[in-house]
């Protein structure tokens, strides 16, 4: 299985980076939802990259061209509601994708001191052979990645698995790494931050990305 970490190289994802980040920022919905998708945008490039390619015989009016295409059918999946914009940003790349949905998220007890992840939503295609990104802003303790993946198995075996997130703990992607295929898995992560507090939230992290995108739910 292979992590790929593209903060620790320099581009101008560090910029979109440090908006999210900001809690000067943070409080303009708008731009925080567009950085979550230029950063999507920016990591399904990366992702492009070690996908299948066919050559394909293109005419022009002067001619024929013949371009190395994708050939990798996909399911773009995306966790709601914080995953949504993330989601579109990768879908400006991937426009011929399939696309799947899934409501997963943390169930507290009255002290919020403990949780269980629920799925109460589904909508996908068959995912049978095929190549599956599953895309989710966060990926803290991967409780709700588990869960999500083994629900979209009802689906099928996918041939390959891509999973992409903006900010991961170092703990959520070592739980990632033992659960997940071996040889079939790669982790995309923009950033990978040391440590979870005691509610299990991204430290330093962002915050709550979903309140951030669409205002606090009850």
């Amino acid at each position: 299985m292979t992590v790929h970490h593209l903060c620790e190289k320099n581009s101008i994802l560090n910029q979109f980076m440090a908006e999210i980040r900001d809690v000067k920022v943070q409080g303009d919905r708008l731009r925080f939802r567009k950085n979550i998708e230029r950063i999507g945008e920016v990591m399904a490039y990366e992702i492009s990259k070690s996908l299948n390619y066919r050559t394909t015989a293109v005419t022009t009016p002067l001619g024929t061209s013949h371009i190395p295409l994708p050939s990798d059918p996909i399911v773009l999946t995306t966790i709601l509601r914080a995953g949504l914009p993330f989601h579109h940003g990768f879908l400006e790349f991937f426009d011929r994708a399939e696309n799947a949905f899934i409501s997963a998220s943390r169930r507290y007890n009255e002290a919020h001191t403990r949780f269980e992840i629920a799925v109460e939503y589904l909508s996908a295609p068959s995912i049978e052979g095929k190549t599956l990104l599953i895309v989710d802003p966060m990926l803290a303790t991967c409780g709700s990645l588990d869960l999500s993946y083994k629900t979209l198995l009802s689906r099928g075996n996918p041939e390959a698995l891509h999973i992409a997130c903006i900010i991961a703990s170092r703990e959520g992607i070592e739980t990632a790494m033992r659960i997940f295929p071996e040889k079939k898995t790669t982790i995309w992560a923009a950033a990978i931050d040391p440590e979870l507090n005691e509610k299990a939230y991204i430290v330093p992290g962002l915050g709550d990305a979903g309140d951030l995108a669409y205002g606090e739910r009850i």
